[in-house]
């Protein structure tokens, strides 16, 4: 899908021209943070030097809560319509299977564990939803110069018809591994970049008699002594990642004669083509802040993880949804600083648990000493019979929503809960209710906005249908009156038992429970969650 590039700005000869929030990069990340603003009243300018959605199918596992997220933005039903539905993994060691595993193994979701569908499909679905809200990228502009001041950023871009200067009230950065805005800071990643490369390619067969699973190798009779992963993607692609010694060089081994050597050992036929091969190295790094002033860093421009366990796309999209409802605040001027400042706690604590897991994969699909070796080897070999074994397996944890348990807009529960799985900070699992508005989903009436959900006590007389926060207000679901809860899920999920209720915040986590709510309790709770107590 390509773009012709965006005409300069009305009035750019006259001087800078003013906006409140620019993006620079039209990735997942920047185009699911623009679509959020949008629905929030707050369009952004979104730049970006390409001319086109994508290039490759780079990230491809496309997770439940990111499903989730944009399903919130009226994005994700094309992606489910085009992508392949998968919830079931299994591992082998050499050729024998090890296990399988089920990521999804209840009902009562309206998303699904996992689709795959190539990264530029997904950009597709999301730029047709931004120009559906009448929104906008300003393909072929180039974000070249960036001066950052105490209250705004002047930027400079360069387009194929000239330059011309920006100056924004906040700027985003959402351009990558290579931000030019990082590098204008002088900012610099912490982390650790490993010597380990893997070949990546998607490879187009005419038949294939592999299921719509993920299914992971260590050391496979036709990649000896490395790793190898096979996932199926939309129209007949299949992705296959193998492992290469740490000396390979990337050059010949993206030569296609070589590339198609390699799968036709893996495959045992040579019915396919390339469709797109990479080398990527494995690094896990993230800056040591995510907001410099106006400044603030989302998705591989604020931290990077090796790909297995699809969590640089997944996470780089939850980076977008914690920002948006704060940023939209403060641009009109209703957060305090303590609102923002926390996309930086939450967002940095969630990337240091995604490169826990990626330097844990890295180490154990790769042992670096003979000690190492040793144990994964021992650990493989217990693991078909044993099942304990098998948590100590690690092909690639795969991607989990963030529970931002230690986050400081959460109240801290005051009384006895027998589940812990929906403290604070947890965000919200989906439950199929029926409402007077047609809604099936509870994730579909937790929609930007605090969504106070209850179970009315016998006692109670009169519940309110909104509670008015200075400026805001909470939106009151009570079980009876706004949902019924038909076949039990939600009460048996949340521990809904009468009296309780849960507060969530916009992007649908949990801030407070109660097991006997109040009206203050209620406030006091919603008011920090804004950051102001």
């Amino acid at each position: 899908m390509q773009f012709p590039a965006a005409p300069l700005p009305k009035g750019a000869a006259a001087g800078p021209e003013r906006v409140q929030v620019v993006i620079a990069g039209a990735g997942l990340v920047g185009l699911t943070l623009a679509i959020d603003l949008t629905l929030q009243g707050v369009p952004a300018v979104v730049l970006e030097k390409r001319d086109a959605a994508g290039e490759g199918s780079r990230s491809i596992c496309q997770a439940k809560r990111t499903l989730e997220i944009w399903d919130r933005l009226g994005a994700a039903a094309p992606m489910l319509e085009k992508g392949i539905t998968w919830k079931t993994g299994r591992v082998f060691h050499r050729d024998r299977l090890l296990y399988s595993f089920d990521l999804l193994p209840e009902s009562g979701h309206k998303m699904p564990a996992f689709i795959n569908l190539q990264q530029f499909h997904v950009e597709a679905a999301l730029i047709d939803r931004l120009y559906a809200l009448g929104g906008a990228v300003r393909w072929c502009h180039e974000l070249t110069g960036v001066d950052p001041h105490e209250k705004n950023v002047s930027i400079a871009v360069q387009t194929p018809a000239g330059s011309y200067r920006m100056d924004t009230d906040w700027l985003v950065d959402c351009e990558g591994a290579r931000s030019l805005v990082r590098r204008a800071l002088g900012l610099q990643f912490g982390g650790e970049v490993f010597a380990d490369k893997f070949l990546i390619c998607d490879v187009k067969m005419g038949h294939a008699d592999f299921p719509s699973e993920r299914w992971f190798w260590f050391e496979p009779p036709f990649h000896t002594g490395q790793t190898a992963l096979l996932h199926r993607q939309a129209d007949n692609v299949w992705r296959i990642d193998l492992q290469l010694s740490p000396e390979a060089d990337p050059e010949i081994e993206r030569e296609p004669a070589r590339v198609t050597e390699r799968i036709r050992r893996m495959l045992g036929h040579s019915d396919f083509s390339l469709e797109w091969v990479s080398v990527y190295v494995f690094q896990c790094r993230t800056l040591e802040r995510y907001i410099h002033g106006r400044v603030v860093f989302a998705g591989d421009a604020a931290h990077q993880v090796s790909p297995f366990g699809a969590r640089g796309g997944n996470g780089g999209v939850q980076d977008a949804d914690n920002l948006a409802w704060k940023l939209v605040r403060a641009v009109d001027g209703r957060a305090s600083p303590r609102l923002l400042d926390s996309y930086d706690a939450e967002r940095r604590t969630a990337a240091y648990e995604n490169i826990l897991n990626s330097t844990r994969s890295t180490d154990f699909m790769s042992p670096k000493t003979k000690a190492s070796r040793a144990l994964r080897d021992e650990v493989l070999a217990l693991a078909a019979e044993a099942p304990f074994a098998r948590t100590l397996v690690n092909p690639g944890r795969l991607s989990v929503p963030a529970h931002l348990t230690d986050s400081p807009l959460n109240t801290p529960d005051r009384e006895s809960w027998s589940t812990g799985q929906f403290a604070p900070g947890s965000p919200a699992f989906d439950a199929p209710i029926h409402s007077p508005a047609g809604k099936r989903w509870l994730l579909e009436l937790l929609t930007g906005q605090f969504v106070l959900v209850l179970q009315p006590d016998q006692d109670e007389q009169l519940i309110p249908e909104q509670i008015p926060i200075d400026g805001e207000r909470v939106t009151v679901l009570a079980l009876g009156r706004d949902l019924e809860d038909e076949q039990d899920v939600l009460a048996r999920r949340y521990n809904l038992l009468p009296g309780s209720a849960y507060l969530f915040r916009p992007d649908q986590h949990l801030v407070a429970r109660w097991r006997h709510w109040s009206v203050r309790g209620v406030e006091e709770a919603a008011r920090k969650a804004l950051g102001q107590s």
